[in-house]
This record gives structure tokens, sequence and C-alpha cells, in this order.
């Protein structure tokens, strides 16, 4: 009998542990799991969308905010009326989806989205018709104060894949994971049978709204850089066009305009290519303007000097089977490197780039950044690549010490140059300055990457940029009064594995005040028709955008 007792207690204890083991891995260890099953048994939800964050430029104005906006969804559960006839009703005020309405409602669906960011005025119209079963939530779309300013710095907000609200190129692709916040979620709830229940609903989980940005973008320049820029493409008939402007002592991105371009509220309207941002996503062999770089690491290097006699350009060189001339047929059989800028002699860079020897020529391609991206905080910025040394031949050498045949990007050009006009410094460019939430901030501090040459370099080729700007091709559009340091640049096209004759992209680069810099400046254009040379296309519309800057700037001559 006593047996029998101990071994009823002891199969009662083994039903207990088994009966607690599972509540525990039930309760405990499926939990979360299981209760997600018992919410989605009682309850249907939709996604809110949290308000996106906002856009400043550095004068605090705003460049993107948020207007309000509806959206219509339909409740198949309480619709009378047959879709066909909703569409009737509401075609001229709202495009419509193809929907299975009976299929909906055999679902139990009781919220539906129909159409989004409608205005205040087609929402009432809606309203007015009296229809059971549609219903509004609030929402929001960006706005552009600015209208289409900025296009391609900005980016736009599109939908992904599953209708959820994302930001493409520019910053708002770039700082998406910021601008966007946490949405929150909306429950309905429904009986046992699946079916819902009338005006019960809740808010389970509030929103969180998205981080402000505040950029280095000076509104004033960014206007008169487009302002100049559309104007230089007409006038000088040019197929398309950019301007950059930087702070060379930070990085900071002041300006970027490229045409042609499009409207961010409006993005799919354009063709896809409109939102590709040609000062970061698009590569070009930069001319003559590169020669300033090939020249700093020349005479970093130490293998020449400033006052060093070129002792074969006294004509055309030849190189295998190529002839190199310079761009206007004229030599100058005693230069100095200085007057090799100034003239900007293909034949005295070619000289340049053999005293210096292919091995350091790369080695300073890639302290001045040009085997990797910048880096700078937008979006679609691509990494050119720099051929394998082993690919390398003498007149790859040659060509590429005054700009053709190697293939760069205009931030990477200009953010070099940047390192000539502040003593010796690559910094990374930067677009936005300050993140922040309420009385949260974060200031994003300048990022110095490398310091490609020594402070006595720079100081020799800005001197030789300051000369290239009073008695080079372009001297008769320079601003009186203003010290400039600059470089005009002209580069041929290649197409199809050669160049072509007829096609340019004239470009200038430089910075002003040239005794102390406060902003530099890189002007591309491309195929301009009225003349194919930089220094009477994109040369006098850099002079014309600096003197407004000078103007607005109040920068004393």
């Amino acid at each position: 009998m006593e047996q029998r007792l101990r071994f009823v207690l002891y199969f009662l204890l083994i039903c207990f542990f088994l009966v607690f083991g599972k509540l525990f891995y039930w309760q405990v260890v499926e939990g979360k799991k299981l209760s997600t099953l018992a919410i989605k048994q009682y309850y249907t939800w939709h996604e809110i969308p949290a308000e996106r964050g906002k856009i400043y430029a550095s004068d605090n104005a705003p460049l993107v905010i948020n207007q309000n906006a509806h959206l219509l969804y339909l409740n198949p559960q309480r619709f009378e009326i047959t879709y066909a006839e909703l569409e009737e009703k509401l075609k001229d005020l709202v495009s419509l989806p193809e929907i299975d309405l009976d299929g909906l409602k055999k679902k139990n669906v009781v919220w539906f989205p129909l159409a989004k960011n409608l205005s205040d005025k087609t929402k009432g119209q809606i309203e007015e018709m009296q229809l059971k079963g549609l219903g509004f939530e609030e929402s929001e779309k960006r706005f552009y104060p600015e209208a289409s300013m900025s296009a391609h710095l900005l980016g736009f907000v599109g939908e992904d894949a599953e209708g959820k609200r994302k930001g493409y190129f520019g910053i708002e692709g770039f700082y998406d994971n910021e601008l966007r916040g946490k949405s929150g979620t909306r429950y309905f709830e429904q009986d046992a049978m699946g079916r819902p229940i009338p005006l019960v609903e809740e808010l389970e989980e509030k929103t969180l709204s998205g981080r402000n940005l505040s950029l280095n973008l000076d509104r004033k320049l960014q206007f008169l850089a487009e302002k100049h820029l559309k104007e230089g493409i007409e006038k000088y008939g040019a197929v398309s066009g950019s301007v950059l402007v930087m702070d060379p002592e930070s990085g900071a991105v002041l300006a970027m305009a490229s045409f042609p371009s499009y409207d961010p509220g409006e993005y799919f309207k354009f063709n896809q290519d409109f939102f590709k941002n040609p000062v970061i996503s698009s590569v070009f062999e930069p001319g003559s303007i590169f020669k300033v770089v090939v020249m700093a690491s020349g005479l970093d290097s130490g293998k020449v000097k400033a006052d060093e006699v070129c002792s074969k350009c006294s004509g055309p060189r030849e190189i295998y089977d190529y002839t190199i001339k310079t761009w206007n047929d004229k030599y100058y059989p005693f230069s100095t490197m200085t007057d090799i800028i100034v003239h900007s002699d293909n034949v005295g860079m070619v000289y340049v780039s053999e005293k210096m020897g292919l091995d350091k020529f790369l080695e300073y391609l890639k302290k001045f950044g040009f085997y990797e991206a910048t880096g700078i905080d937008l979006q679609g910025e691509m990494a050119p690549v720099i051929r394998e040394r082993k690919n390398w031949t003498e007149i790859d050498l040659a060509t590429a010490s005054f700009g053709q045949g190697i293939a760069l990007t205009q931030i990477q050009v200009l953010s070099a140059v940047n390192a000539i006009a502040n003593g010796g410094k690559l910094y990374q460019p930067q677009v936005v300055k300050k993140i922040f939430e309420d009385d949260k901030s974060i200031v994003v501090e300048p990022v110095l990457k490398a310091r490609p040459i020594s402070e006595k370099t720079a100081e020799a080729v800005k001197d030789m940029m300051i000369e290239a700007v009073e008695k080079g091709e372009a001297k008769w559009a320079k601003p009186e009064g203003y010290q400039i340091a600059g470089k005009t640049g002209t580069a041929q096209i290649p197409i199809k594995g050669h160049y072509d004759p007829e096609k340019t992209i004239a470009s200038f680069v430089g910075f002003a005040p040239a005794d102390n810099p406060r902003f530099s400046m890189l002007v591309t254009l491309r195929e301009p028709k009225s003349s194919p040379w930089g220094s009477e296309t994109a040369a006098p519309l850099w002079f014309d955008i600096a003197k407004d800057i000078f103007r607005i700037w109040e920068v004393k001559k």
C-alpha cells in the first residue's frame, strides 16, 4: 500500500512539473510570441507614419518642411455603393486604385488606403458627398518653400516597395534614418469571428518625430549660383553645368547647383536621369584645372622647384606614336614652374610628371584622396577607379599630368584644391552642420582626413594660381581690386575610345580672397557652343558669381 502511494505521489509530482514546465514555456519562453498571436486574433492595425524631420539652411530659413495633407481610406464593411459608382463620383478629384471590394469584405478588412496627399479643398469636396465607408486621416507631404532650389542636394521623399515613405538621393537619402523618426500603430478591435467592432480603436504605440537638420548651405549663395548657372548655360550654349562652392577651412558645402534639374516636390514627373547629382555622381576628365594638383605634388615631393627652368619646353613632345602640344601651339623654352601654370603649358606639365615618376605621382593621387570617395554626407557619391599601377604607361602619365586620361568627380577636385587654399589640409566635405530635436542637438564637426602637402608647398602653388589669374587668358574677366587664385581648364570629352575634337568640358577652379580664402569654387560647363575654352566661358561665369559673393558678404577690396 505504501509503495502504491509513493508511486501515485511520484506520478503527481511528475505531472506537476510537466504542467509547470509547459506553463513556464508558454508564459516566459514563448510569452511574447503567443501574446502577439492573441493580439492578431482580436485586433487588426495599420501603421501611422511619424512626422519627418525638417531641413534648414544656415540662416535657419526652411528648405524642406511638412505640409498638412490627408489620406483617404475605405472601410469596406461600411461601404454601401459599388466601387464603380465611387470611381465615377470621385473621378474629377482623385485617381483611385483598382481593388477587389468583395475580396476585402470577405477578409474583414476595415481600413484600406485609397489616395494620399490630398489637399484640404479636396477633402472638403469629398466630405460633402457624405459617402459611408470613407474616412480621412491626417498625414503630411514634403513642402519646399524655395521651390526646386537645391534639388540635387536635397533629394526627395518617395515610397519603397512596401509603400512606406523613404528618402532618396542627396540629404533625404543619406539622413533617412534620422529624418523619418519612428512610426506608430493604430489598432482596431474585432470580435471572435473576425468582424470589426464599430467605434472601438486605440492608439497602441505613439509616433516619434524625426530629427531636424541644419545645413552649411548659404541660401543667398545657392540662389545666386543657380541664377548665374542658368544664365551661363544659356549664354554659352552649354548642354549642362555645375557650380560648387565650399569653405576651404572646414570642408563645408556652401552652395551646390547643377542643371538640368528637377522639382523634388513632383519628382515623379521627371525621368530618373535627372535625380543624379553630377557634382558627386558623375566623373569627368578635369583638364587643366588638375595641373595645380600635379604641380603641388611635384613641389611637395621635392622633384621640382618653383623657380626651376623647364629643359623640355621648347616644342612639342613625342611619346611613342603620340605628339603632345600646348593648347595654342605656342612654346616657352625657358619656363619656370610658375610660367607653366600661367601659360597652362601641357608640355611643361609632362616635364613635371616625368621628374616625379609614376610611383611618386600615384602616391600623391592617394594623398589627395583620389583613390576613394570623399565621404560627403549625400546619398549617391561614387568613387572613380584609378587604374592599377601595372596598367600605366609613359603616355598615360604624360596625359594625366594635364588632366586628360584620368576621371574624377567634381567634389574630389575641389576638395583637393581646398588643400592648396588652406595650407595643406584635406577636409571631408560636409553638408550638414547640426542634427537637432527639441532641446537636443549634435554639432557635426569638421573632419580633417589628411595633410597631402606642406604649408610651404600650398603657399607656392597659391602664388602660381594668383599669377595665372593676373596674367592668364581669363584676366579680362577678373573683378577689379580683388586678389583671386585660380586656374582655367578645357578638357576634351572621350567618346568610344577617342576624344571628340569639337566637344569639351570647360571649367574654372579657384578661391578668394587669395591671402585669406573665405570660399573656393568650381564651375564646369559641358559642351559650350560659343567657345570650347574655359577662359572664355567657365572663367567669366566664375568671376560673375564671385562678384556677387564679394557684395553680399561685404568683402573689402
